[in-house]
């Protein structure tokens, strides 16, 4: 059977030279870095070597790659920037600014924070899911520690204006965070152009290893760790680190900046053609995310009249691998709560899935899968009692874009 992966977001392979280079430092090189002898060289070395590596990607080359800090996921790497900033910071004030549509590594965190006694704001989103630099100009007090916005949502695309939002929280003298785990390897980043304070990724989402991602933290800005113990990575994250998959997140970084452009434009024309073909002979798909400002390999859209469980269960017959949904909440049986954000109706989230393309995708695919998808499509709405009153009601052919 064949079999064609839009599950990208989710899990991609490691790159064949990411492995490649991981590989020595399980066997060869399998010294501890903290060591003061002959062993620890090499892998303290392949340390440095993967921090420029990651600040090259990020746009740090130069500047302050060397304050990038290695963490076993972005979700670390998000808990330690909005809990290690607050509790170094909780003196000077109390209120955190984020938006509805962040990643639950965020949202999580800062319903835990309420608990402890901040005042937490999350800013609404447009029906694209865009912030409003002036909302977030409005919701700024006197007791604003930070702001933490995405640079863009791994379950829509949409792409936020952060250099804009970043403006606003500077002009307020207010530390801002993003969470670039699904922009990182796909779109350009520049924490020197930006100023933002502190910028999340993680390796798996650009074909490197999981359990290795990183936050870059700028001079200056003050965190508390949240794993105690030795002195490695500049004393906010103790424990030995993994260097072979620090390796692999390096090189990912490395092979990512080299062919950002390429990959991108290329993975972004397969998405649209895809699109196009599904626009076209399926009806009454509905686009979610910004039209244009998205991610080169996100295609989000909700199929009226179908819930997306089924028809990811009907396509994974088919050999096709999609999700509902982001993958830490297509096994909720709930709808988005992204989607929510963006006003979309319960039955339009009910029947979301996410397409996330990879440098592997093949427009030769589209084909098979426009006809599968219009095929499982078309047999669900059948069943569908909703979609027979629909068809009482109006026009069988109408699209909703």
């Amino acid at each position: 059977m064949k079999t064609i992966n839009l599950d990208y977001t989710a899990a991609a392979p490691v790159d064949q030279g990411v492995l490649q280079a991981m590989i020595p430092f399980f066997t060869e090189h399998y010294g501890n870095p903290s060591s003061g002898h002959a062993l620890g060289e090499t892998p303290r070395r392949a340390l440095e070597e993967a921090r420029e590596k990651v600040g090259l990607l990020i746009g740090a080359e130069g500047v302050d790659e060397k304050q990038i800090i290695f963490t076993a996921s972005a979700s670390e790497a998000n808990n330690l920037a909005l809990k290690g900033l607050v509790a170094a910071n909780k003196k000077k004030g109390n209120h955190i600014i984020s938006s509805s549509i962040e990643h639950f590594s965020v949202l999580n965190q800062l319903k835990s924070l309420q608990k402890e006694g901040f005042e937490v704001t999350l800013l609404p989103v447009d029906r694209h899911g865009t912030v409003d630099p002036a909302q977030l100009a409005a919701a700024i007090t006197d007791q604003t520690i930070l702001i933490s916005i995405q640079t863009a949502n791994p379950e829509i695309g949409t792409i936020q204006p952060v250099e804009k939002l970043i403006s606003v929280a500077h002009e307020n003298e207010i530390p801002f965070h993003t969470d670039a785990a699904a922009a990182a390897g796909w779109i350009p980043l520049d924490v020197k152009k930006t100023g933002v304070d502190m910028l999340s990724l993680a390796a798996d989402q650009f074909y490197g290893p999981k359990g290795a991602a990183a936050l870059f933290v700028r001079r200056g800005i003050r965190l508390r760790p949240l794993i105690e113990g030795g002195i490695q990575e500049k004393g906010l994250r103790a424990g030995t680190e993994n260097v072979p998959a620090i390796v692999g997140l390096g090189e990912a970084a490395r092979l990512a900046y080299q062919s950002l452009d390429e990959r991108s434009q290329r993975v972004s024309a397969i998405r649209d053609q895809l699109k196009a073909g599904l626009f076209k002979e399926i009806p009454h798909l509905h686009l979610n995310g910004h039209p244009e400002k998205r991610l080169p390999r996100n295609l989000n859209i909700s199929v009226e009249f179908v819930e997306g469980e089924a028809l990811l269960m009907r396509l994974n017959m088919a050999g096709i691998y999609v999700s509902s949904g982001s993958s830490c909440t297509s096994q909720a049986l709930k709808s988005s709560h992204v989607l929510g954000a963006l006003g979309l109706p319960p039955e339009l989230a009910q029947g979301s899935l996410l397409l996330s393309l990879g440098k592997e995708s093949s427009k030769e695919d589209i084909p098979y899968i426009t006809e599968n998808l219009g095929q499982v499509s078309g047999l669900l709405r059948n069943m569908s009692p909703l979609y027979h009153q629909h068809l009482k009601e109006g026009n069988d052919n109408a699209r909703v874009q």
